[in-house]
């Protein structure tokens, strides 16, 4: 039943999949396989800033366990804080590392140098995200391959409200229109009575992102889920009933195909926002340091490959049909997209379940980075070829978030 049209673009689900399928995600999976991508800085600790809630999930694989200083690479260290005494003694080490990729810690003088200087960069001003303070002591360094986001056992009162607080007090929508929650069995899912008709077309974008986010998100709860849960051992896998449940045309009122549908379109918005960066990362001068050499080359390698391939998509999304109207009325729009989003990303720090407060964090950044993109096209055709970018700047952390969680999708 997800076939065909998309609508506001002009693009088709089927095109989308043969493209991501069998050319764009293995090179990706590639990539976030490599040091630079898989270490993520996230502090857990903040508190919600909406509601007084301290219940935390109690069950075991909603724990997220932070590497110690030693494993995560010198050259991604350094670009951040400097290490307390307490994180440096931090005995814990994160299981598997050395198995799945060993660090080389040199890192010349010259690279300090060049990643200080990136560092000191303040690009706060045209953030769509709340973004954290990374150089607190309790942000700390998570391996994302050794912290997978699967199903945890999050759900009930908690996780509906946090979903319910995005649509109602974050989306764009009719005031007349009123979304009844199954709140029966308090799952994660919603239902949208009425289609946002002669909503304008960046209010209903936006309402597509985010639900397109929230599809997403579900669909990897349910393709793996716990299945079974034994002294002996655990097993995780789709869970067929629990995707029906999200998705199915019938048991959904008729929105889960448009759920899905949604999904492609988040795809395709962030899939340009990638394409649209290209000038920003294929400059000589910029670099994916984690402090060797050899691996941090290949990897920009291959990250331009992704670009690349991101470029030749014959059926982008058109950016241009956003904020389109009277300058005035635009920037006004624009602002109040930025506003809310950022809301949104605020509301991440209520999740009781860290592992899901990870990947929502991260997931809502890299969306956040993608219309940041989006939005500073001018900005990006001024990048001199050699020298700073102080025009248009992305941190590490943003740029981490943005492939992370278009690979995701």
């Amino acid at each position: 039943q997800v076939t065909g049209h998309l609508d506001d673009c002009t693009c088709d689900v089927e095109t989308i999949d043969a493209f991501n399928n069998y050319k764009l995600f293995p090179r990706l999976n590639e990539l976030l396989e490599s040091d630079y991508f898989r270490y993520y800085k996230v502090n857990l600790n903040k508190p919600c800033p909406f509601w007084n809630d301290n219940s935390h999930c109690g069950i075991r694989d909603c724990a997220v366990k932070p590497c110690s200083s030693n494993e995560v690479p010198d050259g991604i260290r350094s670009g951040s804080y400097k290490y307390s005494e307490e994180a440096n003694n931090l005995a814990e080490e994160c299981e598997e590392a050395k198995r799945l990729g060993a660090v080389d810690g040199s890192l010349s003088e010259e690279t300090q140098q060049a990643v200080l200087q990136w560092t000191r960069h303040d690009d706060s001003s045209d953030s769509f995200c709340e973004a954290d303070d990374i150089s607190s002591p309790e942000a700390e360094y998570v391996d994302l391959l050794l912290n997978p986001e699967r199903y945890t056992g999050y759900k009930g009162p908690d996780a509906w409200k946090i979903w319910n607080s995005i649509y109602e007090e974050n989306c764009f929508k009719p005031q007349n229109v009123k979304r009844p929650l199954a709140s029966g069995r308090g799952e994660l899912f919603t239902y949208l009575v009425k289609w946002f008709s002669g909503v304008c077309v960046e209010k209903r974008a936006f309402y597509k992102l985010i639900s397109g986010l929230h599809a997403s998100i579900n669909i990897h709860l349910s393709a793996r889920y716990l299945l079974q849960d034994t002294w002996s051992e655990k097993k995780w896998g789709p869970n067929v009933t629990e995707f029906q449940q999200r998705f199915d045309e019938v048991l959904t009122r008729g929105e889960g195909p448009r759920r899905l549908k949604n999904l492609y379109f988040l795809y395709l918005m962030e899939l340009r926002a990638l394409s649209k960066a290209l000038p920003f990362f294929q400059r000589p001068g910029f670099q994916l340091y984690t402090g060797s050499d050899g691996r941090d080359a290949n990897t920009k390698r291959l990250l331009l490959e992704v670009l690349h391939l991101a470029k030749s998509f014959p059926l982008h999304f058109d950016e241009n049909s956003l904020f389109a109207g009277s300058k005035k009325e635009a920037a006004k729009l624009k602002e109040e997209f930025r506003l809310h989003f950022k809301n949104i990303s605020k509301i991440m720090d209520c999740v009781g379940c860290f592992k899901c407060r990870l990947w929502g964090k991260l997931q809502t950044q890299g969306l956040g980075t993608a219309l940041k993109i989006l939005f500073s096209e001018n900005l990006i055709e001024k990048i001199p070829e050699s020298g700073p970018s102080y025009g248009f700047q992305l941190t590490r952390q943003e740029i981490v978030a943005l492939f992370n969680a278009f690979g995701r999708l």
